[in-house]
Formats: structure tokens, sequence, C-alpha cells
């Protein structure tokens, strides 16, 4: 008889791994409600994606909103997408430098960055240089899985020195499995090949196309599952961070269901005994929906 399907979210995951969710999982939703849910549904914390909405640049603000809802600032997001490009003006070197002291001041204990554009050819010289002297700080500095862009059957490689950290050096990197499917890498091989590596973990889904879909885990083909399992089994300690994509939900409830799923997603197979747990479908995902 199959073990029935438990979905309590406050059900605690294995031993020094937290559950979190990024506050770019509420889009186009602003920050403090991310906060308001992680904290309504039984999130270990927050992920901040400083882009252009000012609280996410603010410390002070933040540290409110973390005051105000018991919920720490975990890890901080450097402004590295291309929608924040002109955040804190253009020096992508003092961007890092920047977002590092916003993490120490918020007490988070790590940093993603994604690795530099093409075009930003000298930063991308010094980028791992910079990247190991800001580790010294205290905080991870965890370099993030990235992908080729594609356009009809080209392929365009938009970043220096690489998109994908597995041929690079860094001491730390953060595995995103809505990158890797972009990618059209297997996410279990990611894991084993990062290895004492992998500090931070993007919990999202997709299905091995073109654009970056971030959907809630289960509803896509990466088997996230088995990521999940895989952490508990090799004792890794560390942040599984919920980074989905919710613009396409039509009602607060529907974005509300999919942050409960997600997190459920998650302590059903980060728990020291896993159970099985069926993700609903949901709302259609439209691939204008993808980041």
């Amino acid at each position: 008889m199959p073990e029935p399907i438990r979905t309590d979210p406050q059900e605690p995951a294995a031993p020094d791994v937290r559950v979190t969710l990024s506050t770019a999982s509420v889009f186009p939703r602003r920050v403090p409600l991310a906060f308001e849910a992680a904290a309504e549904l039984g999130y270990d914390g927050v992920e901040v994606m400083i882009w252009s909405e000012e609280v996410t640049q603010n410390p002070r603000s933040l540290a409110k909103l973390s005051a105000d809802t018991g919920m720490p600032v975990r890890s901080v997001h450097a402004p590295t997408l291309l929608v924040s490009q002109r955040v804190w003006g253009r020096s992508p070197v003092a961007k890092l430098e920047r977002t590092v002291e916003m993490a120490l001041e918020l007490g988070a204990g790590t940093v993603v960055v994604h690795p530099p554009f093409r075009w930003q050819y000298k930063y991308a010289r010094q980028f791992q240089d910079q990247v190991r002297a800001l580790g010294k700080t205290g905080v991870t500095i965890a370099v993030e899985n990235m992908y080729p862009w594609r356009g009809g059957k080209r392929e365009f490689q938009a970043y220096l020195p690489g998109w994908d950290p597995a041929e690079h050096d860094y001491d730390a990197v953060t595995l995103d499995l809505s990158h890797a499917s972009v990618a059209q890498q297997d996410a279990l091989t990611l894991l084993h090949t990062f290895g004492d590596r992998l500090r931070h973990v993007h919990l999202a889904d997709g299905n091995f196309g073109a654009r970056d879909e971030h959907l809630v885990p289960g509803r896509g083909s990466m088997q996230a599952e088995k990521v999940l399992q895989e952490l508990v089994a090799r004792r890794w300690s560390g942040d599984v961070c919920v980074e989905i994509s919710t613009r396409a939900a039509r009602t607060a409830a529907e974005r509300h269901d999919d942050l409960a799923a997600s997190l459920q997603f998650a302590r059903a197979y980060l728990a020291p005994t896993p159970h099985e747990f069926h993700t609903p479908p949901g709302v259609h995902h439209r691939p204008h929906d993808a980041w």
C-alpha cells in the first residue's frame, strides 16, 4: 500500500538544511509580500533579490521587514540580472562589493552572483579573484550556474569566463534547477560534479526548453525530488531557496497556493525519511511568464 501523502509545511527538513523563499517568487508583487508569505507558510527565511524595487536596495528597510515578520534574510542575490543592470550604478565590481556589505549588515551568510556578461570583459578578467577575496569576509559568494542563450538554431555564449561553474575554479557555487533545464543539463550530474563546492540551491523546475521557466517543483522534468533526496543522503548543509515564477497567477490565492506547494515539496523530500508529494497542477504556465 503506498505511503500516504503528507503536506504539512511545518515538518522539518533534514538537519542543517533551511528552506527559504526568494523575494523574486512573488513578482510582480512587492517584497513585503514575500516576507509575509514566508512567515505565514512556515519558510525558514528569505533570499532578497536586489533589483529596481527600492526596498531591496535598503538594508534598513529589509531589517525592519525581517524583524516585523520574524523571517531572517539568509541570502542576498546580487543585482546581476539584465533587468538590474542600472541598480547601484554601472560598475559590477562595486555592485558585488556593496551586496556583500548588505549581507554582512543583515546577517545573511550567502551572496548569490551570476558570472559576468560577455560584454563586461574587464569585470570578467578579475571576477574570480574578486569572488575569492570577498569570500574572506565570512560571506559565502556562490556563483550560479547559467546557460547558453538560444535563438532559433543558434546559441550565443553570453557569459564570461563561461556559463557553467563546473568548468571554473570557484570556491562556492549555487545550483539552480531551472537554469540547468535551459542548459539541458542533468541536475543530479551537476550536483555530483560540484561536489563540496555546492553551497546553495535554487529550487524550481523546467522542461528543457529555451526559456528560464522557474516552475513550481514537480511541474517540470528536472526530477527535483531526487536532487533533494541526494542532498539528504550526503548530509549536505545549506539553504534550499524556492525561486519560482508566479507571474501567471491570476489571484492572490493562486500565488499563495504555488508558494505553499513549493514549500511542501521541499519539506517532503528534504525530510530525514522522504515521503511522496504530488504537486498540484496549478495555473498553466505560458512561455512569456518565464524569466
